[in-house]
């Protein structure tokens, strides 16, 4: 078949409510599966397709919705390490650097593009400060390299002038600017549809994908589970367990200490900042190490973060974006821009939770300088555990977990095959540009977006945009409920779209993903 044909998805892959339905009823009538992984984030839905990939029955249980905890709520980026490399981190920087060309050279080429950052050399910058930045700007190029990425998938670095770094950032501040430094990294086209796009591959391998799905407790035998659509209780057998549910684990298994960290961002109108073509590194005064970032999102949408702040208490399920993180986020902003942002510029923000691993003997310092480095524990019933870490590097987490819980439940499996397995809608960069379909479904959609776009040709009404100023059409809300197991508004308008991170947006769309609900 052509490439620029639109071909309908494989059954295998698509999530509906009715095979969901199906095979929740099968495994409550006692069917035992292999692998039972419990959190449908990033990870978890790593570890189903992993173990569903080595030939293994596996079942995946989510509370809530694919990615609704903390693998929604990340800066949208594929990280090659820097930041650990500076710390000393070398093994966690080598590992994100290797899962980043994993992605963009070859299981997520469609989702993860390279992105232009620009560090601007502005009074506050000393020229030690530029020095250093520079130097871990060029070893990071040596990380891009050990870890054998292509040069066209990453430019180089390079050096800047004033009026250089202007045109990739015009809302700079003029004043004493010295030019830039120019980097790169990876983007994502949305963490969410990340997820859902592994998820929707593990379907496809055989793994049953399943949201609403409460664990109630665990054991190495299985889980009691509530069906959170009709309240009704079943136990799943399996013959291993993993507990891949991010910083809600400890609640689950004894032993397990978690610290988590908030990440904040603010969501702000693209025009308010000139429509940066390039994102921004913005150093926090008083910090070597740390820097405040512009992420354009080429949704009209320019998010600003992070945060790194330790939450102590309950853990909620979405988390509250406290007014002290907005304010420093914009102060620290306001140390670059030529025109302030104000509160009232702010029309979304959103708060993640890190599900850090507290190794301290009495759970004191900086979450900023807990490591990422994720871990994988066996509990005495057999539960194995996958915790820290971060999104970029999902799938050796994934891979990690699997292999503990192949050992712990005396499996039969192959080796893993996550490293070279294309998720739904990857193709090489060559067949992507050459799919008929407007470029910005491509990067959601890989070779299924000639399939959305042309839902809008057999009824024109699902080419219109849910919301004014926003490009999501109705087209692609009635797509992820035919193929990508969204249930209800939130689904649609928070995870497999990003319209609900601007409140005044998500009410206007609301009616558009009702009716998708009730029609498709």
């Amino acid at each position: 078949m052509s490439p620029t044909s639109s071909p309908a998805p494989s059954p295998a892959s698509s999530l509906t409510a009715a095979r969901r339905a199906r095979e929740l009823t099968g495994l409550a009538a006692g069917e035992q599966v292999d692998v039972l992984v419990v959190g449908l984030g990033a990870t978890g839905a790593g570890a189903a397709l992993d173990a569903a990939s080595r030939g293994l029955s596996v079942a995946a249980i989510d509370a809530h919705d694919l990615a609704f905890g903390t693998s929604r709520w990340s800066s949208k980026l594929i990280h090659g390490g820097l930041r650990y490399l500076a710390s000393g981190q070398l093994d966690v920087a080598y590992e994100s650097a290797v899962e980043r060309g994993v992605l963009m050279e070859r299981t997520a080429p469609h989702l993860v593009r390279a992105q232009p950052f620009v560090l601007p050399l502005t009074p506050l910058v000393s020229r030690g400060q530029a020095a250093l930045a520079w130097s871990g700007f060029r070893a990071g190029d040596a990380l891009r390299l050990s870890a054998r990425t292509a040069r066209a998938t990453l430019p180089a670095p390079r050096r800047l002038s004033a009026v250089e770094t202007r045109h990739l950032a015009p809302s700079l501040r003029t004043a004493g600017l010295r030019g830039g430094l120019l980097s790169w990294d990876g983007q994502l086209a949305d963490d969410a549809r990340l997820v859902t796009a592994i998820a929707r591959t593990a379907a496809a391998h055989g793994a049953r994908v399943l949201t609403r799905v409460r664990a109630l407790s665990l054991s190495g035998s299985g889980a009691l589970v509530r069906d959170e659509l009709t309240g009704e209780e079943h136990t799943i057998r399996a013959r291993a367990v993993v507990n891949a549910s991010g910083v809600w684990a400890g609640g689950l298994v004894d032993g397990v200490r978690l610290r988590p960290s908030r990440g904040t961002h603010l969501v702000l109108r693209c025009e308010g900042l000139g429509g940066p073509p390039a994102g921004l590194h913005i150093p926090v005064p008083g910090e070597s190490n740390r820097f405040v970032l512009v992420l354009p999102q080429g949704d009209g949408r320019v998010y600003v973060g992070l945060t790194d702040e330790p939450v102590d208490g309950a853990v909620p399920d979405v988390p509250e974006v406290p007014e002290t993180d907005i304010g420093f986020l914009l102060d620290v902003l306001g140390t670059a821009l030529d025109v302030p942002v104000h509160r009232d510029d702010v029309v979304g923000a959103f708060a993640g939770l890190r599900p850090l691993l507290d190794t301290s003997a009495d759970g004191s310092g900086r979450t900023a300088d807990i490591s990422r480095k994720h871990a994988v524990l066996t509990s005495a019933e057999g539960v194995v555990t996958v915790v820290g870490g971060k999104l970029t590097t999902y799938r050796r987490m994934a891979q990690d977990a699997v292999d503990a819980a192949v050992t712990a439940g005396g499996l039969g499996a192959g080796p893993c095959r996550t490293t070279s397995l294309p998720l739904v809608g990857a193709a090489a960069p060559h067949v992507l540009t050459g799919l008929r379909a407007p470029r910005r479904l491509v990067q959601r959609y890989g070779t299924e977006a000639p399939a959305v776009h042309a839902l809008g040709a057999k009824d024109p009404a699902l080419r219109e945009p849910v919301v004014a100023g926003h490009p999501v059409t109705r087209a692609e809300l009635v797509w992820a409920v035919r193929h990508e197991g969204a249930l209800d508004a939130g689904d649609l308008l928070d995870r497999r779209t990003r319209v609900g991170l601007v409140p005044a947006d998500r009410e206007a769309a609301l009616k558009a993903a009702e009716e998708a609900l009730s029609g498709a």
